[in-house]
């Protein structure tokens, strides 16, 4: 069996499954794939429940989504998890919950018999991650949130409207990626305070260094040469930092700030969170946060 699979691998139950002893019936997929650790806790959960499936690692480039999703339900997938870059790229290509169309990204497919449905469970997983990590609710927060012209930015930023946070940062590589969000989030959320930012903006150190929660939902910080998303002026000891990151566990930007005295946390909470909530899509009334807890310890 493949530690990954692609697109190719999606023509036949022949190639997919191969000598395995279970069919794959769920995925996770992005570009690129081989880090995620999406397969070890949801396997666990199928597992402990008794359920005959694989869960597999689709490597999936951008514009082949929907080719994806059509050739997966013909083998009868139950869904998939959506991750980097795809988030928004497969709202086109499904059928969308309000709740992922006001998070504004879809990271859990279900692939129903009269149709292809999208969810979001990364709003509501790094709400519970903030809580278990920091011990602090999201909504006591003022907050940054850097790449946020992304799938999970969007949905990570529109969370922390929908629960009430005061002032909200959005820091992004180019404004007109954060024009339409900002757009929506203001016309929903009033009592909501937006701070679209630019890196290059020169308030961008003075309002980072001014919340209390810095959160990075980009994907800098995945390979090993990359920077800091943010330099050092954009932080003080006093703030929480997290990087949606898990895969290193400490990325350059929580290795500063944990070099300041901040205290951080990494993507594994908030994959563990959106991860049983996805899985309850799946199998409506199960429970599998505990198994799949111990399952990426």
């Amino acid at each position: 069996m493949k530690s990954v699979y692609t697109l190719a691998d999606l023509a036949s139950r022949e190639l997919l499954d191969g000598q395995a002893d279970q069919p794959a019936r769920l995925a996770v997929i992005g570009h690129p794939i081989a880090h995620s650790a999406s397969p070890q806790m949801h396997q666990a959960a199928l597992d402990a429940a008794g359920i005959p499936a694989r869960y597999i690692r689709l490597d999936i480039e951008p514009g082949q989504v929907g080719d994806a999703l059509m050739r997966m339900k013909a083998l009868q997938f139950i869904g998939c998890n959506v991750t980097v870059p795809h988030k928004l790229e497969v709202m086109a290509h499904c059928l969308v919950h309000p709740d992922a169309m006001a998070l504004g990204a879809v990271n859990t497919i279900r692939f129903d018999q009269d149709t292809t449905r999208g969810f979001n469970t990364d709003g509501p997983g790094f709400a519970k991650a903030i809580e278990d990590d920091f011990q602090v609710t999201l909504a006591s927060r003022t907050v940054a949130v850097i790449g946020a012209g992304g799938g999970a930015g969007q949905a990570i930023a529109t969370q922390c409207c929908l629960v009430g946070v005061r002032r909200l940062i959005l820091v992004n590589r180019g404004l007109d990626k954060l024009h339409a969000l900002v757009t929506r989030l203001r016309s929903q959320f009033p009592h909501t305070e937006l701070v679209p930012l630019s890196f290059d903006d020169a308030e961008l150190a003075l309002r980072c260094a001014g919340c209390d929660l810095l959160v990075n939902t980009s994907s800098v910080g995945l390979k090993g040469n990359d920077p800091s998303i943010l330099p050092v002026t954009c932080l003080r000891n006093s703030q929480h930092v997290y990087d949606t990151i898990y895969q290193p566990p400490v990325t350059p930007l929580l290795k500063l700030a944990q070099g300041l005295g901040c205290q951080t946390a990494n993507g594994k909470s908030m994959l563990l969170h959106q991860g049983a909530l996805a899985f309850q899509h799946w199998f409506p009334g199960s429970d599998p946060l505990q198994v799949m807890k111990q399952a990426l310890c």
